[in-house]
């Protein structure tokens, strides 16, 4: 099955085999004369980057990447981003890659635009009304994994490397004016990668599902999105070329990302202070973690996972949704717990304290408290 797409919700989204020869007039259509490509140092000299470079340069459009962006991007990567925007002349931005591409990407976009740090515009209150309209750069978001669903997001996480707290950094200007999701982008992904980004996107759905916040669009949208994970994620994860699998997998976690207006949760609470002190992966984090927080929050949703497994065509409500989520987690080959991923108990009151802090944990079903919170890390390790 070759699936092909254009929507245009929540902004346009090209979906569809090789649309990455689109990129050219994609970057044309929002003005761009000369953007700057910005991936992380893993993809700089890969062929799928070195091919979107090359649909730039054939256009007239140059071929200019910045590629110093870590795992978890932080203010020194930012800044140096901004340096190389400026310093080229550029007047657009290409962000390619994963989570970590597209955030800084998105980020040095917004950043050329304004005077004051990038801390004043956490996702605070009305904190992004202090930014400056004026000089924001348009973005092409080009996203190379299937999870994180940064490119049709309004926000970008970015560490602080002096504290190594985790900062959700928000403006509606973030949500990038084009998305190529190209399938045959992801195809090249080790097998550990497409199972963390794919958590990461079930992830996304499952909290955003389960939020009690009301906004009904994201609540289906995480639902449908929680069903593609289950049928599309094993057939990427065994098949590399599965080309249909792919397909579904990008367009899950594009869903994942819209659904998560709705709010986020405890998985995502825990599994950031843990990204910003250990540098794991995000999206394999939130699949270690995540039974824990099943646990956590059952009196508070079990109607709601009840529905969903009924949905999902998964027998046996709560439980059969639990023991499905552990199964799929073991054909993944993920972690059972932080142990597992090399992690000790001996940080637990500084990561509970810095999750309570995150804004992901607002939207928990249960209320988190600094100690039943600390309960929680300890049920993960």
């Amino acid at each position: 099955m070759n699936i092909t797409a254009n929507w245009s919700y929540p902004t346009a989204v090209k979906l569809g085999r090789g649309r990455i020869k689109e990129l050219a007039a994609a970057c044309t259509s929002l003005g761009m004369k000369k953007p700057l490509l910005v991936t992380d140092r893993g993809l700089a000299n890969m062929a799928i980057t070195q091919g979107a470079l090359e649909v730039l340069e054939e256009a007239g459009l140059g071929r200019a990447i910045f590629a110093d962006v870590d795992p978890n991007p932080n203010e020194i990567n930012l800044e140096a981003g901004i340096k190389a925007f400026r310093d080229g002349g550029h007047d657009g931005v290409v962000a390619f890659g994963g989570g970590s591409g597209l955030d800084l990407g998105k980020c040095v976009a917004f950043m050329v635009g304004q005077t004051r740090p990038v801390w004043d515009f956490e996702d605070v209150g009305d904190w992004w009304t202090r930014a400056s309209l004026e000089g924001i750069a348009p973005i092409v978001a080009v996203p190379t994994t299937a999870g994180t669903g940064s490119e049709v997001g309004r926000a970008s996480v970015i560490t602080n490397s002096q504290t190594h707290v985790k900062k959700i950094i928000f403006h509606p200007k973030f949500l990038p004016g084009v998305v190529i999701c190209d399938p045959e982008l992801t195809m090249g992904m080790p097998k550990a990668i497409t199972a963390g980004t794919g958590m990461d996107a079930f992830a996304h759905c499952l909290e955003a599902y389960c939020s009690p916040f009301f906004h009904p669009m994201s609540h289906g949208i995480a639902l449908e999105g929680m069903r593609l994970v289950k049928d599309f994620l094993p057939r990427a994860y065994h098949e590399a070329n599965d080309i249909e699998a792919r397909t579904n997998m990008m367009a899950a976690a594009a869903m994942g990302a819209v659904a998560f207006q709705k709010g986020l949760g405890a998985i995502h609470a825990l599994s950031h202070p843990i990204g910003a002190v250990y540098n794991t992966h995000h999206g394999m984090t939130n699949a270690v973690v995540m039974p824990a927080v099943l646990r956590f929050n059952r009196k508070a949703i079990e109607e709601k996972i009840v529905r969903a497994a009924s949905y999902l065509g998964i027998a046996g409500g709560f439980d059969g949704f639990y023991d499905y989520v552990l199964s799929l987690r073991s054909e993944l080959n993920v972690p059972n717990t932080l142990t597992a991923m090399g992690i000790k108990p001996d940080r637990i009151d500084e990561l509970a304290a810095m999750a309570i802090e995150d804004p992901s944990c607002g939207g928990n079903p249960v209320t988190l408290t600094l100690e039943n919170t600390k309960t929680l890390f300890r049920d993960c390790f």
